[in-house]
């Protein structure tokens, strides 16, 4: 699904980019298992050097960002769009987040270092929709993907007014 310059969470989601209750135990058994979700994507030139970059960005800082949301994210060229994936834990995961909570949902984002700007709005806006306790909790509670997808335009829809 192309995503040229959307800032919109739910826009940068389809139901096959999401997961409800991930299995996995460690941050890296979650990363590992996302970044397999974006197989076959189309904007995806080579699947193992996204989970290279997502790695080596991982490794320069957790990604665990605090309210139990982790949000692995790179730039590289082995991807030509700016593309996501999302999915709830099936039990909270330690992830060294800044807050020390475990993480329940995460976001992988990843794009071309020319998408930068869109790459930091995104992270930004995920940031600041995760920050609301209600749409947290619908999150963490939705049983399928479409319900995901609703929960984060409901949110959007609230960013704007």
């Amino acid at each position: 699904m192309p995503t040229t310059q959307t800032t919109e969470v739910n826009q940068l989601l389809d139901p096959e980019h999401v997961r409800i209750r991930l299995p996995g135990t460690s941050k890296s058994e979650l990363i590992d298992a996302l970044v397999d979700v974006l197989a076959g994507d189309e904007a995806i030139d080579n699947l193992e050097a996204v989970r290279r970059a997502i790695f080596e960005r991982e490794e320069k800082m957790s990604t665990g960002v605090g309210k139990g949301l982790g949000l692995p994210h790179a730039k590289t060229p082995a991807a030509t769009e700016t593309v996501a994936a999302f999915a709830t834990t099936g039990e909270p995961v330690d992830f060294g987040a800044v807050d020390d909570v475990p993480v329940r949902l995460l976001l992988l984002l990843v794009g071309p270092e020319e998408h930068k700007s869109q790459h930091v709005k995104i992270l930004g806006r995920i940031s600041r929709l995760i920050s609301r306790d209600a749409l947290r909790d619908r999150l963490v509670a939705a049983e399928s993907p479409e319900t995901v997808i609703e929960t984060f335009q409901e949110g959007e829809r609230e960013l704007r007014d």
